[in-house]
């Protein structure tokens, strides 16, 4: 719930299992939201023309609407009722992420105002307990263009290079590699999204 002690939560569990320096910690972005008080409770909002006008074109509730536009940047996409929205910290999704799952009946959830500082702060807090740097990658689950079924990606991270330079040097035939860069964070996200089932109350994986 909002103003629940995330990083403390977290920092108590990873010593209880164990983790060690050099570890990383996956943490579903929907625990991070609720903490933060990203949590809106639709009877709350009160719909624009914008909204209403979006609402007669895709059939979604125009409250529900009226927070996807204000989690929006630009609508990349759209047909029916999908909407595929680029948000204001520059992630292409559906619904600018916006889910009503996994939370009370009337509410939804929005992702944190700024990802990579939240996972800065359950980094610093799980790092002390833990002794050494443990690094921090915080998920979501994304649909990916051409590609069928949602996989997790990374949308905040400290303590580790997410991203894994491989330009400049070669390959088994000797090929200097230009254009390769590993998107570690995201094959971790992924990788972590195997074990958070949508209905097994799982969270947080230590990886």
């Amino acid at each position: 719930t909002a103003g629940t002690d995330l990083p403390a939560l977290l920092a108590a569990a990873v010593v209880g299992a164990r983790a060690k320096p050099g570890d990383i910690l996956a943490v579903a972005h929907k625990i991070v939201s609720k903490a933060e008080g990203q949590t809106i409770v639709l009877a709350d909002v009160v719909p624009s023309a914008a909204a209403l006008a979006l609402a007669d074109e895709t059939g979604k509730d125009p409250r529900l609407c009226e927070v996807i536009l204000g989690q929006t940047r630009r609508i990349v996409r759209r047909r029916g009722a999908t909407l595929i929205c680029e948000t204001h910290h520059g992630f292409v999704c559906a619904n600018a992420a916006v889910d009503a799952s996994n939370t009370a009946p009337g509410t939804v959830i929005v992702l944190p105002r700024d990802p990579d500082r939240s996972a800065r702060h359950i980094q610093s807090r799980v790092s002390a307990a833990v002794g050494g740097r443990v690094g921090v990658v915080i998920t979501d689950t994304h649909g990916r263009a051409f590609r069928r079924g949602i996989v997790n990606i990374a949308i905040g991270a400290a303590g580790f290079r997410t991203v894994v330079d491989h330009r400049g040097t070669v390959d088994r035939e000797g090929r200097v590699m230009v254009a390769t860069e590993q998107a570690l964070g995201d094959e971790l996200a992924a990788a972590a999204g195997i074990l958070m089932d949508k209905a097994g109350g799982l969270p947080a994986v230590l990886i």
